[in-house]
């Protein structure tokens, strides 16, 4: 027998689960399907939210020549004979499953088709195409994000399904455990209820021994797995400790301690700063130490840095100063620098550069900035840590 999460998978966007934007009554593409016009789009999301399944029912409802086609194991011979169909068919769809391992190559034989509508592409992907697809086909093709589905949805669906497939009755409060537990992933909730009605008694301890250990929603080469990096370093730059472990415990599960190391170095330099400049060198001795343990061991100094960099004082000014410095450079004209910092006309007498440890306080009053940035402030202290307040004192007695 064919998997329940198979045989129960719709056939039609009223069967579609959370993702009302998209399918349904004012949906965009309910609305592409009743006026039979249909675009190049990109559908994009988390796994398990129904992009396969979206796109099959786009496919079988709409009046044209259809094919698939998939990015990681299908060759680029097999896309030009879906593009020679088109001398035969006036207009060809083809489903093309993670769109973002596209070779650039194979994207760029794309391009013309979809160019002059020849082909309409429903490109599939749980990674961010604003960041893994080429600007050329993301520029051709309508881009709309599937929603993550929500516990109410699965439940629904859950009920929804024992009573079309005539399972055994199940409490709500169980459903709603298959919901958590599987993290609302629509397949994996449904395998889970398919696993438990194996059981002659299906209680709630039954269920979760049955079900076994949580599924953690987490895909390592998909958004989600950015979606937790990015939780996890905006509740250290919230002051957040308990938050920031609950999504490194998240990030663990992938195993990626290479990257975790990274995110957690670049937020000790980019959120805390001057506000305790100690604490850069800190994280980067508890990151080479989680590399050079491994898992599980590594959780420990992982755990370490991550508290010390939720608790620590904040300071972005550096971050903010080297952003609007470079921004400046771009904007800006060509910018000179003031020539007696060169000191290349020492000689003659022309210009003379003052050497700040031949003054007293190891200070003297000149020039560096270019002319055409002259006033311009890049830098400015906070109160936040100790460290820079001595620092921003110190700038102040010096313009004084």
């Amino acid at each position: 027998m064919k998997p329940l999460a198979y045989r129960i998978r719709p056939t039609s966007l009223d069967d579609i689960v959370g993702q009302d934007h998209l399918a349904g009554k004012t949906g965009v593409i309910r609305k592409m399907l009743d006026q039979k016009k249909l675009f190049s789009l990109i559908l994009y999301g988390p796994a398990g939210c129904g992009k396969t399944t979206l796109a099959s029912i786009i496919a079988s409802n709409y009046p044209m020549s259809s094919f698939s086609f998939n990015a990681s194991t299908d060759s680029k011979a097999k896309l030009k004979e879906i593009a020679d169909s088109t001398k035969y068919y006036p207009e060809t769809l083809v489903v093309i499953d993670e769109i973002h391992r596209m070779k650039k190559d194979t994207q760029d034989f794309l391009l013309p088709f979809l160019e002059d509508g020849t082909l309409i592409v429903i490109g599939l992907t749980t990674e961010n195409p604003y960041r893994a697809i080429n600007p050329a086909v993301r520029s051709r093709c309508h881009i709309y994000r599937m929603n993550e589905i929500k516990k109410d949805d699965i439940v629904k669906l859950l009920k929804n399904t024992i009573k079309k497939e005539n399972l055994k009755e199940t409490s709500d409060e169980i459903l709603e455990y298959i919901a958590t537990a599987s993290s609302c992933e629509v397949r994996t909730s449904l395998n889970m209820l398919e696993m438990i009605n194996l059981l002659d008694d299906i209680t709630l301890e039954n269920a979760k021994e049955l079900i076994g250990k949580k599924n953690i929603l987490i895909d390592e080469k998909g958004e989600n797995f950015y979606d937790v990096a990015s939780a996890m370093i905006k509740s250290i730059r919230g002051s957040d400790p308990d938050a920031a472990l609950h999504y490194l415990a998240r990030l663990l599960q992938t195993e990626d301690l290479l990257f975790i190391s990274r995110r957690l170095l670049c937020s000790a330099y980019e959120d805390i700063g001057l506000g305790n400049p100690n604490i850069g060198p800190r994280v980067y001795a508890a990151t080479e130490a989680a590399l050079s343990l491994g898992l599980p061991e590594a959780r420990l100094p992982l755990a370490y840095a991550v508290v010390e960099l939720a608790c620590s004082p904040k300071s972005n000014s550096t971050y903010k100063a080297i952003n609007e410095a470079l921004s400046d450079l771009e904007n800006l004209n060509s910018m000179s620098i003031p020539p007696h910092i060169l000191n290349k006309e020492l000689k003659s007498g022309k210009y003379e550069y003052k050497y700040p440890h031949d003054y007293p306080n190891d200070y003297v009053k000149q020039q560096y900035m270019p002319d055409e940035l002259l006033g311009k402030v890049y830098y400015e202290p906070k109160d936040t840590g100790s460290y820079e307040r001595a620092i921003k004192e110190f700038m102040k007695k010096l313009k004084e």
